[in-house]
């Protein structure tokens, strides 16, 4: 844990609160440069999390003697500008992760937001919930399945044509402008993504949709794993390093229906990993995931839609504030594999495909969107996971009687966690 940076990241929102409150703009403008309108937008979060731990050291920081994590989360400054004519083009860069976000140009036919051509770095076509904007999450952590399986932002060209209820688009897509370390997917692929909101008006919207993305894994190795909701927290289910990886395919099934202030929203993905070589080793990978969740505006304001993705509602009285209450389900299934026990006191256990492990959550959230640029989330995470832990050959030769049980040993792993989210953006 870094008690400075925790310092810094609260006496900076409460800085920014002290001078921003009077005013509640969404963006600021900044000037019209060669026919381009200007504006200038950012987003700060900072998180905390106190975690109930079971067997696993959630601490991100490593064995401090705390229970917890507290940190900020992102520092997001964005440039945006529309014009000259239909050409829009964003520049974002968070200054908390280093890492450079949408740096793109986007060209829109005919002036229709669901009909355009784009280039640059953006958000790769997957799930509701990593096309969605950061800063209106229903909880603080993304669901299992859009962490571990989701693309993200990629330098790329894609186009995309629709209308104001439904769109079809594809994207070639490869490396992200800031690179890192494996196991992130960096290889070059494609991906297609089709929506469609059959009802949209007056208050009540139902939209269903499927994505598909194709990549190259990178270095020939690819590794899934997932934390425990809680984005400082250490990972819980992990398939570790998988060797003679060729690619990764995943697809992805989405749909929301909100009517007034409820919203009822879910996404199932599964991806296959496929592997190169002889021998059941080779044989590919397979896993999945979903969430289901409900989000209810207590004060009354009714949810939007906007470019395939639902748009969350300004309060209605600002100065109280916009009220939700939040339950959401997760799980998401590492393991396809066989462990298979040592053959004898000198040989090693080996697992043939992967075993990364189960686990599934309950998340119970309380969110306040006070103004139009302040946000306070409370959530409180319940896991309950499992994941299989080999045994040498040294447990082999000390227990020979009692190998297969003590080789075949899943350890459960039910830690509860409770976190805070303070967040300013303008």
């Amino acid at each position: 844990m870094n008690l400075t940076r925790s310092t810094l990241a609260l006496s900076l929102l409460a800085a920014i609160g002290c001078f921003a409150a009077p005013a509640a703009h969404a963006q600021v403008a900044i000037d019209v440069i060669a026919d381009s309108e200007v504006t200038f937008e950012g987003l700060v979060q900072a998180d905390m999390y106190w975690y109930d731990a079971d067997f696993a050291l959630l601490n991100a920081d490593g064995p401090d003697g705390r229970d917890g994590d507290y940190e900020m989360r992102r520092a997001e400054l964005v440039l945006k500008g529309k014009g000259p004519g239909n050409i829009e083009w964003v520049m974002g860069y968070d200054a908390k992760a280093d890492k450079w976000l949408d740096v793109n140009a986007k060209y829109k036919f005919g002036g229709n937001a669901n009909h355009f051509v784009q280039v640059g770095q953006y958000k790769q076509l997957m799930s509701l919930e990593e096309l969605s904007s950061t800063k209106n999450n229903d909880f603080i952590a993304k669901a299992s399945i859009t962490n571990t399986f989701g693309v993200a932002r990629r330098l790329g060209g894609m186009y995309q044509y629709g209308d104001n209820n439904w769109a079809i688009a594809a994207s070639m897509f490869t490396r992200e402008l800031t690179e890192h370390p494996s196991p992130t997917p960096h290889g070059p692929g494609w991906g297609v993504r089709g929506y469609w909101a059959p009802i949209n008006g007056d208050g009540n919207i139902f939209h269903i949709g499927a994505s598909y993305n194709d990549y190259d894994t990178f270095s020939d190795t690819a590794r899934w794993r997932a934390r425990p909701l809680a984005d400082l927290a250490n990972r819980i289910v992990d398939t570790g390093d998988m060797k003679n990886t060729d690619r990764n395919k995943t697809f992805g099934f989405e749909s929301f229906w909100a009517h007034g202030p409820f919203k009822i929203q879910g996404e199932y993905m599964s991806t296959d990993t496929e592997r190169y070589g002889i021998g059941p080793s080779a044989e590919t990978y397979s896993a999945d995931g979903a969430y289901i969740s409900g989000l209810w505006n207590i004060t009354g304001e009714a949810f939007g839609y906007k470019n395939g993705v639902p748009t969350t509602p300004l309060p209605n009285n600002p100065a109280g504030g916009m009220w939700q209450v939040g339950l959401r389900y997760d799980t998401i299934d590492l393991n396809d594999g066989t462990a298979l026990a040592p053959s004898s006191p000198t040989s090693t256990a080996r697992v043939l495909g992967a075993l990364g492990g189960e686990m599934d959550s309950w998340t119970v959230g309380v969110n306040w969107y006070w103004r139009s640029n302040f946000k306070f989330m409370l959530n409180y995470v319940m896991v309950d996971s499992s994941k299989f832990i080999g045994r040498t050959s040294a447990t082999y030769a000390e227990n020979p009687a009692n190998n297969d049980r003590l080789f075949n040993r899943v350890v459960d792993d039910n830690p509860n966690i409770l976190e805070a989210r303070l967040q300013f953006y303008w």
